[in-house]
This record gives structure tokens, C-alpha cells and sequence, in this order.
């Protein structure tokens, strides 16, 4: 799928690789940090405002994130080729930044389920209206041999916002008595921070003319090409962690340590594996991840104390740290360059629509059969994904196997 470094390239020392990333690319790590800050601050808390406080249940919160998640997911099909069409990239991903900003206040002020529901759409919507057309734009500013390791930057600084967003929430939730509204309050303000930042620090390269006489077209049928989409089937949403630790007697104010440490591994994890991708390690890094995910659902059906729900939390983030800029620079260097914003939104509606039903699944069994079934169940399909990616690696093609890395 994806060419191998030139010779030059694919020896250069990981301590280097860092220097070679546009400071577009920094930016918008920061701009992603911020934000991050701002969801997972509300994120973290929120499965437990809507169990503890407005009384709904797993399968609801199940079916509410995976809907959220995979709204979010397919607009990015339509941001995508809109930032493809009009090669406006920045403006497309302000827009979404910006309405993920104005939906913050929403969460504070709901008095019911729908609330929630809605303010969860506006601001997955935002999310999708920015993320294939901000991948794009990384792809656009970076050389084609550093795509792996902007990639990984940008994943690992957006994971050091879902570190701040929790351990801020757990301050919070100590300083306002577990009061969940007066701490959602408190995500409006990293939320415009990163809506300022990325008007004022990004600059788009100038727009190049679209060559689509001769490029080849992006179609849906070559999301079979990347492994992502039956690999999130294998993940549901991180929320059923928020719901398992609360499961085994972990205090409230102190649950949000979960997604805390989850995101500090994956954030350790994310940067050199994308340096191991520019070198043309694909495969055995999306292995590893699977492997990493049966060994977290392993643990997790098998909690009985807080102290293994962090063991699989942070196994959970190794998987996350592994795979997810694998993914985004598998996508970059597969698609033609006047049509990556189009081969992100596909890509993340195909991760979309499994995720929706990796959720709904999820919350289905939790409520059915209990936590334990609903790790196993993730453990099953996760070996199953692991399978049908070896098997992938081994029969394709004798000439792809020795130009692609996956």
C-alpha cells in the first residue's frame, strides 16, 4: 500500500526525524492539545453525569457515543472533498474547531438526555468537519518521508490534551465538591484558546493547481486496501473504561485518572511509532496494536480491583499510540495529493460506521451480560481482526509484499 522510504531516507536517526516537521504541523499539534483539553475535561466526566445524574443507561451511552463518533466520522467524507474542491484546508478546519468551541457551553446547561445528545452531535460534527481536511492540510506541509513521524506529533500532542483534559476534571470535581456543571464550565476556555491560536498561527500553503486529468480517482472500494476499518470494529469507545472503572468501587472524582493514564501512554507510544512507519514498519506496528488490544480486553473482563483496570487502560493506550497515526499516514501516502481530504473522509467513514457498531454492541452486552462479556466480546473480534491482518500480509501480492509496508 505504501511505498518504502528511499535509501537515503530510511536509515535517518529517529532523534533527527523531529526537526525535519514543518512548525505547521507544531501548531496545529498545540491547536489539537487545546481542544483535547476541552473534551476529554468533559469526556471524561461525562458517562458518569449521564448514568449518576440523569439516569440513562449503558446501552444509551453505547448507542449516544458511537452515534456521536460515527457522525463525526462520516462529515469528514464531505469536508474532505470540499477541501479537495474549493483547496481552502485551513478555513474548513477553523469552521470545525469553531463549532466544537460553541458547543462546550451546551454540556453545563443540560437538564436532560437530549441536551446531552445534542450538544455530544454539535460537537462531534465540528470534529468531523475538521479532520480530514486538517490530515490533509499536515500531508500538504510536510515532506512525503517525515508524513509518519507530523503524523505521530500531532496524535501525541492531541493525546497530551486528553491527559490535561481528565487530570484537570479530577481537580476540578475535588475543588467544586463533585459538582459536574460548574467543571464543564471550565472547558469553554481551552476551547476558544485553540480556535484563536489556529487563525492566527496556521498559514496554507499556497494552492496548488489540481492536476485531476491525470491522477487517479479515490473511490470507496479502495478503503479495502486499509485495515483500519475492520480494526475499529474491534474497538468500541473508550467511554465503557470510564463505565468499568466505576464498576469495580473507583470514587467518582478520581475516575477520570482512567482516560488520564490511557492518554499519557498513548501519547509515549504515538511519536516513535510513527517514526517506525517512515521506515516502513506498517504491518508489524498495526500487529502489535491488535496484540496490545486482546491483552487489553483480556484484563479488563478480569478486573476486580482498580489497579487492574489501569493495567488494561494503559495496554488500551499502547494499542491507541501504535495504530491511529499509522492509520492517517497510511491514508497520506495512498491518495493522490489533490484528493487526500476526499481519501480521509472515506477512510473515517468506513472507521465510522464500525465504530457505531462496535458501540451499540458494546452497550448492548454491558447492559445484557455485564462488563466481563463486553471485553471478552472486544477480545474475540480483536483476534479475529489480528487474523485477518496476518493472513493479509502473507498472501498478497509477491511484488507488494517487497515495494508496500502493509
Amino acid at each position: 500500500m505504501v511505498n518504502r522510504p528511499a535509501q537515503g531516507t530510511a536509515n535517518v536517526p529517529s532523534r533527527a526525524a523531529w526537526r525535519n516537521i514543518p512548525a505547521g504541523v507544531w501548531t496545529l499539534g498545540i491547536v489539537s492539545l487545546l481542544m483535547d483539553t476541552s473534551s476529554e475535561l468533559i469526556h471524561s466526566l461525562l458517562p458518569l453525569f449521564l448514568v449518576t445524574t440523569l439516569g440513562v443507561s449503558a446501552l444509551a451511552v453505547g448507542m449516544i457515543e458511537g452515534v456521536a463518533e460515527a457522525t463525526a466520522l462520516c462529515v469528514k467524507v464531505f469536508s474532505g472533498y470540499l477541501s479537495d474542491y474549493f483547496r481552502r484546508r485551513k478555513l474548513l478546519t477553523a469552521l470545525g474547531y469553531g463549532l466544537a468551541a460553541f458547543s462546550k457551553p451546551l454540556f453545563p446547561l443540560a437538564t436532560s438526555f437530549g441536551w446531552v445528545v445534542t450538544a455530544r452531535l454539535i460537537d462531534r460534527v465540528g470534529k468531523g468537519i475538521r479532520g480530514a481536511p486538517r490530515d490533509a492540510l499536515i500531508a500538504d506541509i510536510t515532506p512525503p518521508a517525515s508524513q509518519g513521524a507530523a503524523y505521530g506529533l500531532r496524535q501525541a500532542l492531541d493525546t497530551v490534551g486528553a491527559v490535561l483534559g481528565p487530570l484537570l476534571a479530577i481537580a476540578a470535581m475535588l475543588w467544586f465538591a463533585g459538582d459536574f456543571r460548574a467543571v464543564f464550565w471550565l472547558a469553554a476556555v481551552p476551547a476558544f484558546a485553540s480556535v484563536t491560536l489556529l487563525i492566527v498561527g496556521v498559514r496554507e500553503p499556497a494552492a496548488v493547481e489540481a492536476k485531476r486529468a491525470n491522477e487517479p480517482r479515490v473511490a470507496f472500494a479502495d478503503i479495502r486496501r486499509l485495515p483500519a476499518a475492520i480494526m475499529t470494529l474491534a474497538r468500541f469507545s473508550e467511554a465503557f473504561l470510564v463505565l468499568r472503572a466505576q464498576s469495580v468501587g473507583m470514587a467518582l472524582a478520581w475516575i477520570p485518572l482512567v482516560m488520564a493514564l490511557m492518554s499519557i501512554v498513548y501519547a509515549m507510544v504515538a511519536y516513535p511509532a510513527g517514526v517506525l512507519a517512515d521506515r516502513g514498519r506498517q504491518s508489524a506496528l498495526l500487529q502489535a496494536g491488535l496484540l496490545a488490544l486482546i491483552i487489553a480486553d483480556l484484563l479488563l473482563a478480569n478486573a476486580r480491583s482498580s489497579t487492574i483496570v489501569f493495567a488494561g487502560t494503559a495496554v488500551w493506550g499502547v494499542h491507541m499510540g501504535l495504530t491511529q497515526g499509522v492509520f492517517a499516514a497510511l491514508v497520506a501516502a495512498t491518495a493522490p495529493a489533490d484528493l487526500r481530504g476526499t481519501a480521509f473522509g472515506l477512510f473515517n467513514l468506513a472507521s465510522g460506521i464500525a465504530l457505531l457498531a462496535a458501540s451499540v454492541l458494546a452497550g448492548w452486552l454491558w447492559d445484557a451480560f455485564g462488563p466481563a462479556q463486553t471485553f471478552y466480546a472486544g477480545a474475540v473480534f480483536t483476534a479475529l481482526s489480528w487474523v485477518a491482518l496476518v493472513v493479509r500480509s502473507r498472501f498478497s501480492h509477491p511484488r507488494a509484499r517487497r515495494t508496500n509496508g502493509v
